[in-house]
């Protein structure tokens, strides 16, 4: 079986002191981030009010934010394999790209607001919710599944077939030459939901997973774990290449 190129985890019966620790700093994180926003806002000089605009978007961010966090708990809660320090780590970075990728100066874009509007089935966000789950399971070339690992295609093939049903092509550049999926070249249009290609030379060779604010979630490569990343600059948005939104 060919797979992408290498270079670009029940229910436990008891929960065990570490697990407790994690999830009390998860409920504290969960907490302060209202205390977050409001003391960012509290810098601007008094004469020089914010907008009054500008509290939506923060609501906004919190709660996206919250409901990213309720979706990773029951994931690290199960991971009690992984240890307490390494997953607290993981947790910390992964919280600290969502408080950033989420600026309270501006709201979702359009494409995604009305993917989200227009999602009364709950698809886009079952894609979403299972993608989440997934953060920080270690990148492993050709692996498809969360105990065995993910490689960027694997992730993505996963992710579409537990959460919807819908079998996609095994490899990055056939899921970006797929007929059936609407060809998005310009990243301004991107919805959540919809596949990111990126690749060198012309030639596709890795794939994601949008998930709005300019960000995307993949498998990046051997020795990285499953995470989120921008691609609006940098290394990632050099590679973007074109974008595929997969009927659901």
């Amino acid at each position: 079986m060919t797979t992408d190129n290498a270079s670009y985890p029940g229910q436990p019966s008891t929960v065990s002191p570490s697990i407790r620790r994690l999830l009390c700093a998860v409920a504290l994180a969960v907490a302060s981030l209202p205390a977050f926003a409001q003391s960012a806002a509290e810098v601007e000089p008094a004469t020089k009010p914010a907008p009054a605009r500008a509290e939506a978007p923060r609501s906004k961010a919190d709660a996206a934010a919250t409901a990213t966090l309720a979706a990773l708990l029951p994931h690290l809660a199960a991971s009690d394999t992984i240890p307490l320090m390494d997953r607290s780590a993981m947790f910390a970075g992964d919280l600290s790209r969502l408080i950033s990728a989420y600026d309270a100066s501006k709201g979702v874009s359009a494409a995604t607001e009305a993917a989200l509007a227009n999602d009364a089935d709950g698809k886009v966000q079952s894609v979403l919710r299972r993608a989440m789950t997934l953060l920080g399971t270690p990148y492993r070339w050709g692996g498809t599944s969360p105990d065995a690992g993910f490689d960027c295609s694997g992730l993505v093939g996963y992710v579409f077939r537990t959460a919807l049903g819908i079998e996609l092509p095994r490899v990055s550049r056939e899921m970006a030459s797929q007929a059936s999926s609407e060809l998005i070249r310009d990243r301004s249009a991107l919805a959540a939901g919809d596949l990111v290609f990126f690749g060198r030379r012309g030639r596709v060779d890795h794939v994601g997973i949008y998930v709005g604010e300019g960000r995307f979630l993949h498998a990046p490569s051997t020795g990285k774990d499953v995470r989120t990343d921008t691609l609006l600059t940098g290394y990632w948005s050099d590679k973007f290449m074109q974008a595929r939104r997969v009927p659901l």
